[in-house]
């Protein structure tokens, strides 16, 4: 498909799939062919705006698509990604990957025996500070997350863990790249049947630590990433887009010795040195012009054009679901 428009098509409408319908009709690598939904009017409306067609079930699309994204709650992923996967069209399936593992392998055998892309929506991992911190090689030790909404009313079939948690659990699976060896989790419901607020600590094969926090029962959104490593520490501020990194400067030594014996009120005047100087405290140039949802959606398009592995894989998908049902049964040990 190296260098041919693809056809495409967006299954499922409802907050998020509107956006990646208009993502998928303003790129330049597709044709978006239609919407499917079974809600007629708003179906419709979008279908008009992308100037594609709209359909109410996913057996009325054409046979020659090449690509879709599935954007139907997560209880029927599986439904609407197998058959799919199985004609070989490639499937961009939002997160988390299906909800449960057995439903996870289904697609992914699907996958296999169609030969098809496979990718899954962890959008985060298209964050410019997110791809920062990979280029700049950092070896996390500890990582620290803060994930925090206003209660939506969306994604209410899922509790906080498999809806937002999940996130910063593929991230931290990603740069971390080991083995949850064990976990302490805790958390519960407050607004609806699933937990809406989860805590976890996690302890890796390699010896490294993450704290995780979710909830979605916040007053404000909060959504902050910390790493660090023997390299420094860097803070990341998604919502803002925004990163700072903190890493010994190039008179450490010397200054170091010298902290020892300075006044406060001294030190105080030179905080010039003592961030420049000292410590390399560095304000991450990050662009960010191109959102992560364009990123990841391009991203998977380029994939199946070119015939690669996608950045984000069905098996990273996976597991990421597999730790998130291990944190949830945890926490239903014990939830309030």
């Amino acid at each position: 498909m190296s260098g041919r428009v693809l056809r495409t098509a967006v299954i499922g409408v409802g907050h998020l799939g509107t956006y990646h319908a208009r993502i998928h009709a303003a790129n330049p690598r597709c044709e978006l062919v239609g919407v499917v939904d079974t809600r007629d009017e708003q179906r419709d409306k979008l279908a008009a705006e992308c100037g594609c067609a709209g359909y109410s079930d996913v057996s009325e699309l054409p046979d020659d698509l090449d690509a879709v994204s599935v954007v139907v709650p997560t209880r029927f992923h599986a439904e609407v990604a197998v058959p799919l996967l199985e004609r070989g069209i490639a499937c961009l399936v939002e997160k988390p990957l299906a909800g449960d593992i057995e439903s996870a392998d289904r697609i992914l055998a699907a996958a296999q025996q169609g030969g098809a892309t496979l990718s899954v929506g962890h959008v985060e991992r298209f964050q410019p500070g997110l791809r920062k911190v990979k280029e700049m090689g950092i070896a996390p030790r500890f990582i620290e997350c803060h994930r925090l909404a206003p209660f939506s009313f969306r994604s209410m079939d899922v509790g906080v863990v498999h809806d937002l948690m999940i996130h910063d659990l593929d991230l931290i699976l990603h740069l971390v790249d080991s083995e949850v060896e064990s976990l302490d989790a805790a958390g519960g419901a407050i607004l609806t049947d699933h937990e809406d607020l989860a805590s976890v600590r996690l302890v890796f094969a390699n010896g490294a630590r993450a704290n995780v926090t979710a909830s979605r029962a916040s007053l404000e959104a909060m959504r902050r990433f910390r790493l660090f490593s023997s390299q420094g520490y860097v803070s990341l501020d998604f919502n803002k887009n925004y990163g700072l990194s903190i890493s010994k400067g190039p008179q450490w030594e010397e200054g170091r010795e010298a902290l020892r014996t300075i006044d406060p009120a001294e030190l105080a005047q030179r905080e010039d040195w003592l961030q420049g100087q000292v410590l390399s405290v560095e304000e991450l140039e990050l662009g960010g012009a191109e959102r992560p949802l364009q990123a990841e959606i391009d991203a998977f398009f380029q994939a199946v054009q070119n015939g690669t592995q996608p950045e984000v894989t069905g098996a990273d998908g996976r597991r990421a679901l597999a730790l998130a049902d291990r944190i949830k049964a945890a926490i239903a040990s014990q939830r309030f």
